[in-house]
């Protein structure tokens, strides 16, 4: 006898919407749900299984036999098998026994679990993600700190590695110990946001969270959802943001996950050349079968509802975006207009961003991780665009870092590079990543891809998070760069915080706060950061120095920033052309003691009202070596130092 009774969260609205790929919040009905059927209550289950001959629900409760609850079909051909189990409560593991066309019987976790066993069986929990939120404050002014006119500072970190106990190297912390330390020390650092590496269930530690099996699920790895859900709470509490990396564009092969789930290519494209992807050796979302877009849609507000979450960084859109991704000759096939794009995956894409940002307005973001050159990515939807709201700015990444691996003598060969980025950068909203991209799979920490003994190295480091800090864009920086990490990334492991017992780390860091509350608080650096308005060049073209020079300005005719990078370990002294009627002052020196420089002050030491560089005035200042400076243009009050003072 079945011992599972019929019942349905269902309606047939619902069915129409899912079906139609317009259903967004079909956690609400898929999964396991603790309900109550005649008095008696118990879970109901449903499960997405088109062409399977048989579902029923497997776990510790009837000894993982697949014919004692066997689930019901709709009669509405909508794929979905259903039914209510008595008895059931929080804590019960289970899977799905599919039973394929073929007979085979495929025993898969649930795709909408809210918690996921860590073992190698990895079966689903019966869950809930009720939570006392305290972050209404929050919530009800984040739009503010989300805001595309607000500055916007990201912590890039993977919970797994930020940091461990000392005595427990080889154990994880619980997302509720990870909060006491994480929150005073970004508050203290004054970054605006962090971005979490995937927080979703997935089975292989080295694929640091990026193949993900249980897309609905927090890892249990660190605790409970509630424990995360705390997590972000105190962020909140904090004025600090939370970004989650989300990764709709694959997913991996393991027998319990979302692969071949009903005995069929029902994730997944059936055409390897759009269903496989050969790096990863993973597999490729249908972005054209309305079902999975619905599943994927659903689960972005899932973590933007349930989660109280921020903004999603959306991983990999290259690529979802090109046929030919990774692909050679003869291993794709064009679109119906002979191109490259994948037509399917861009109106996934431009689906997810409308439906998010009209269910959350301005209160989020959503920022694609994106290589190419492809058009119009954080432009509207109604306008022909993605409708992200910013992009990953992966050229300045590549260009700046090139820059920085030259010697000093041999940086005239490769002056533009750091200029190019000014011919492109408002074509989109960027963000400029340093991310842990960077410091893996052999490409060295930060530190170590600066020229020059340990003094030039730690110099030029600063130098260039001057240059980034002063950049028109937002800002992405991972764990460790901030005080120098010296050993690549290792997910296995704490950073080395120890570090900081040197005063070069101590003086970076140091550096980085610094850096942090000036771009908060001085307007010239976010309010225009994406508008040209807020930018000049004042010397572009000083080959032989290495010298950079350019305005930030704000939305008030004063509100204005000049910033100087000498990249050569000279010191000069040098001439530059200023509006009349101006006056300025130093307020920050990358050279400065305090960041473990060499203490050449750089002082305005003469003022004449001649024509320079096309201006009526000019100012002469020395330069320390390898060192950004910024100067403010001074105003009625007196630039207030305060600040920039932090904890100590």
């Amino acid at each position: 006898m079945n011992s599972v009774k019929t019942y349905t969260l269902f309606t047939d609205h619902d069915i129409y919407l899912f079906k139609e790929g317009r259903h967004y919040k079909l956690y609400d009905k898929f999964g396991a749900h603790s309900v109550e059927k005649d008095g008696v209550k118990g879970v109901y289950f449903s499960v997405w299984a088109p062409n399977a001959k048989k579902v029923s629900v497997i776990g510790n409760f009837n000894n993982w036999n697949h014919k004692d609850h066997i689930l019901y079909p709709r009669w509405d051909e909508s794929g979905i098998w259903e039914g209510f189990i008595a008895g059931l409560t929080w804590g019960t593991l289970y899977k799905y026994a599919v039973e394929t066309a073929h007979g085979e019987i495929l025993e898969k976790s649930d795709p909408y679990a809210l918690s996921w066993e860590q073992n190698l069986q990895a079966a689903s929990l019966v869950s809930t993600t009720w939570y006392e939120w305290d972050d209404k404050e929050w919530l009800e002014n984040r739009w503010k700190v989300n805001s595309l006119k607000a500055p916007l500072s990201v912590y890039e970190l993977h919970l797994g590695s930020w940091v461990r106990e000392i005595d427990a190297p080889k154990q994880f912390l619980n997302y509720r110990d990870i909060a006491k330390k994480l929150v005073p020390y970004i508050k203290e650092m004054g970054f605006t946001h962090v971005e979490f590496m995937p927080v979703m269930e997935y089975p292989y530690d080295p694929s640091w969270g990026y193949q993900i099996t249980g897309f609905y699920a927090a890892t249990s790895r660190f605790g409970s959802p509630q424990d995360l859900m705390f997590l972000i709470n105190e962020l909140h509490k904090n004025g600090i943001g939370v970004i989650l990396d989300w990764v709709p564009s694959h997913f991996p092969g393991d027998a319990n996950g979302l692969h071949r789930f009903d005995g069929s290519f029902l994730y997944e494209h059936e055409d390897p050349r759009k269903g496989f992807h050969p790096d990863w050796k993973s597999y490729i979302f249908n972005y054209g079968r309305n079902e999975v877009k619905s599943f994927l849609i659903s689960n972005a507000m899932f973590w933007l509802e349930r989660y109280h979450v921020d903004g999603l960084r959306v991983d990999a859109v290259t690529s979802m975006l090109h046929l030919d991704y990774s692909r050679n000759e003869g291993e794709w096939e064009p679109n119906m207009y002979g191109g490259n794009v994948n037509l399917e995956a861009k109106a996934f894409l431009q689906e997810f961003n409308t439906a998010v940002y009209k269910e959350f307005g301005d209160n989020i973001i959503t920022i694609a991780e994106e290589s190419s050159d492809f058009p119009m990515l954080t432009k509207p939807v109604h306008a022909g665009g993605v409708g992200f709201g910013m992009k990953w700015m992966m050229g300045w990444m590549h260009d700046t870092l090139d820059y920085f691996k030259e010697d000093s003598a041999n940086r005239k060969f490769h002056h533009h590079k750091l200029t190019f980025a000014s011919m492109y950068m408002y074509n989109e909203n960027y963000m400029m990543p340093l991310s842990h991209d960077e410091v893996v799979h052999g490409k060295a920490s930060l530190i170590y891809k600066m020229r020059g003994d340990e003094w030039q190295k730690f110099a030029n480091l600063r130098a260039l998070y001057v240059y980034m800090f002063t950049h028109p864009g937002a800002k992405l920086l991972f764990m460790g760069d901030e005080f120098g990490q010296t050993s690549e990334w290792n997910f296995t492991q704490s950073l080395d915080w120890h570090l900081l017992e040197y005063p070069v780390h101590k003086g970076l860091q140091t550096l980085v706060k610094d850096l942090n509350h000036i771009y908060r608080y001085e307007a010239a650096f976010y309010e225009n950061q994406f508008d040209p308005s807020g930018f000049e060049w004042v010397e572009a073209d000083d080959v032989e120095n290495s010298v950079y020079i350019y305005l930030r300005k704000g939305k008030k005719r004063d509100d204005v920033c000049m910033v100087i990078l000498n990249l050569t370990p000279r010191v000069l002294d040098y001439k530059i052309g200023v509006n009349a009627g101006t006056q300025w002052e130093v307020i920050f020196n990358s050279d400065d003691e305090k960041y473990s420089g060499s203490g050449v002050k750089s002082e305005i030491f003469l003022e004449k009202n001649e024509e320079w560089m096309n201006h009526p005035k000019s100012i002469s200042i020395n330069l320390p070596p390898l060192a950004g400076i910024i100067l403010r243009q001074k105003k009625d009050k007196k630039y207030k130092l305060h600040r920039i003072k932090h904890k100590r």
